[in-house]
């Protein structure tokens, strides 16, 4: 009975393993076929320029490029941290009632809709950035990247956490073994352990960052140029798909929509491969 059961799971994850990797290669030879009229019409490989300029016939995508992996490190860079900080006070420097308040809490950010974010800042961040910087409209790769860590923050910081607390629970009876406490123990021997979970919470981060659509149209300024400084306003990827789409269905940049996300997939997919190879080459050194 247990092993018809087990051949029946292992049956079940099988198919669905390979119904998501059906789906997956469909999306990819999906916009693969759509994008390719592009490359072989009039436009060639000019899609791939640095200039976004519709009155003069050029559709180049690459400052969208740039401002998506902009606003996704950015966010990165201060959400990964700070969620990071939220499991080390949580699994073991803050009290026990606290913890799991903000476990709570991190698991109610969780259910919040982008938009209700996105709308919230518009009103109360975006006049603070304005008046912070001193130029512009508040509408900037700074205020966008502050959003979407907030918007990221919660799914990285509960990856640690679940992580950390499976880490946790194998390595307690070495740490009182030690003489460790619950704070020494968390930090010389649970970190080094969860390394994996913790680089895992990054790569889902970024990856929820760069395909975010609702945050960088409402707060980013959609402005397709090169971005240099953060009071800049900036288009990313899924803010230009989103605009072209809403518009425009006929014209050149219509076709620029497929190679955006082209490039989308192509760039989580170099993410999550590179952490594939960092995790395999940590493991065999």
């Amino acid at each position: 009975m247990h092993f018809r059961k087990g051949c029946m799971a292992e049956a079940g994850l099988t198919a669905s393993a390979l119904i998501t990797g059906t789906a997956v290669a469909a999306i990819f030879i999906f916009l693969f076929l759509f994008a390719l009229p592009v490359f072989t019409g009039g436009q060639g490989l000019a899609i791939l320029s640095g200039e976004w300029s519709p009155f003069k016939g050029q559709y180049g995508i690459l400052p969208m490029l740039a401002a998506s992996l902009c606003v996704a490190l950015s966010a990165l860079a201060i959400g990964w941290p700070l969620a990071l900080g939220l499991c080390c006070g949580i699994r073991g420097f803050l009290p026990r009632p606290l913890g799991r308040a903000l476990l709570v809490m991190l698991r109610g950010m969780t259910a919040f809709p982008t938009v209700v974010y996105g709308f919230a800042a518009f009103f109360l961040l975006v006049p603070i950035m304005r008046e912070a910087l001193g130029r512009g409209s508040g509408l900037n790769w700074a205020t966008a990247s502050l959003v979407l860590a907030l918007v990221i923050l919660p799914t990285m910081a509960l990856v640690m956490d679940a992580g950390m607390r499976q880490t946790e629970k194998s390595l307690r009876l070495t740490g009182a073994a030690l003489g460790f406490t619950r704070e020494q123990t968390l930090a010389h021997l649970v970190l080094p352990a969860c390394r994996k979970s913790l680089f895992a919470a990054a790569a889902l981060g970024f990856g929820r960052a760069v395909g975010d659509t609702l945050i960088p149209l409402m707060l980013a300024g959609n402005a397709p140029q090169w971005p240099a400084m953060a009071s800049d306003s900036i288009r990313t990827l899924t803010a230009h798909i989103g605009l072209v789409l809403a518009t425009d269905s006929n014209s050149a940049a219509y076709g620029s929509v497929f190679v955006a996300g082209c490039l989308l997939l192509l760039v989580n997919v170099a993410v999550q491969l590179s952490l594939r190879f960092c995790l395999k080459t940590g493991k065999t050194e």
